[in-house]
């Protein structure tokens, strides 16, 4: 018998969209039915890329601004990359999340921008070599836990016996 892997499972979504809430109760989940389970974020507020990352959403300063870059361009930093078993996006209407707590509160917490956001995420959606599941974030965050739970518990239960695969390659 080979030896077992995790799962890598990603959440996804614009701003606001309840990421943070619903991995947070993933981890816990998975880690009370005994499965190790750790939750990371990007961007990691707490190292030197982060602080600078953070300082640049919350306005406190500029730097050369390159949202007019493909989607391709973007994309080319994370090619071969761990790919992930599983990524969720989190799909909630832009202008519902406006009147989220603290929505605004950085540099690209706009409306407009947020619908930018979920277009470029759903051009996304459609590569058909990694493994997304849309889900409707609208609902309760205990109904989106659930749904949450059941697919990630299906990916780690597949992916443990699964090489590892390489994102867009």
């Amino acid at each position: 018998m080979g030896v077992r892997r995790g799962a890598l499972i990603v959440l996804e979504g614009v701003d606001r969209a309840g990421k943070t809430t619903q991995c947070k109760r993933l981890v816990q989940a998975l880690r009370d039915s005994g499965k190790e389970a750790e939750m990371m974020r990007f961007p990691d507020r707490t190292t030197m890329i982060g602080q600078l990352i953070s300082s640049y959403l919350e306005k406190k300063s500029n730097l050369e601004d390159h949202t007019g870059f493909s989607l391709e361009w973007c994309q080319n930093p994370d090619v071969g990359l761990p790919k992930p078993d599983l990524v969720m996006f989190l799909q909630v209407n832009p202008a519902e999340v406006a009147g989220r707590g603290g929505f605004g509160d950085e540099r690209y917490e706009t409306s407009v921008f947020q619908r930018a956001v979920q277009q470029k995420f759903e051009q996304l959606i459609k590569d058909p070599s990694v493994n997304w599941k849309v889900i409707d974030a609208a609902r309760s965050i205990e109904d989106v836990h659930t749904e949450i739970k059941t697919l990630s518990e299906n990916a780690i239960n597949i992916a443990e016996n699964q090489p590892i695969g390489e994102l867009w390659k």
